[in-house]
């Protein structure tokens, strides 16, 4: 099955590359393009937190996936699958980013904790509920609790 989306959004940030860790340092702003009315942005304000849909367009673009792989490639990591992993090397080149809403203007939201580069194109974005979080104790693999470390 094929698929077409559209950019609705492009991040406007300082980080032009994509550095692994401090996220939160930067500022990051999601600018509304052209073709999307103001409007889509109206009832933001009464969120914290927003759900951010984007394509990958800087990442390398392999021949063939790699379907697992060691986080970062450190040898101390164990070896896992693309699903079980945040990597921006992905099949269909989408990313997933939760992040807090700074400021809501006419065409944009400030947000903070944004790991995308400036000129990532967003696809779509979605407010956080309450109730979308997780229902039950979060577990996660110990590895990655090192990965986040220093990550925002």
């Amino acid at each position: 099955m094929q698929f077409e989306v559209s950019t609705l959004a492009v991040v406007r940030s300082t980080r032009g590359i994509a550095i692994d860790d401090h996220w939160d340092q930067e500022s990051c702003e999601i600018v509304l393009e052209d073709a999307v009315p103001s409007e889509a942005l109206r009832g933001l304000t009464d969120f914290s937190h927003l759900e951010v849909i984007a394509v990958a367009h800087a990442a390398t673009v392999p021949d063939t996936v790699t379907w697992a792989r060691r986080p970062r490639g450190r040898a101390q990591w164990p070896r896992v699958g693309i699903f079980a992993q945040r990597n921006k090397d992905r099949p269909n080149s989408l990313l997933l980013s939760t992040v807090e809403i700074l400021d809501v203007r006419e065409r944009s939201v400030l947000v903070r904790g944004l790991d995308l580069i400036d000129g990532t194109p967003i696809v779509d974005m979605k407010p956080v509920f309450r109730w979308t979080g997780p229902r039950s104790e979060l577990r996660v693999a110990q590895w990655s609790d090192e990965l986040g470390e220093n990550y925002f």
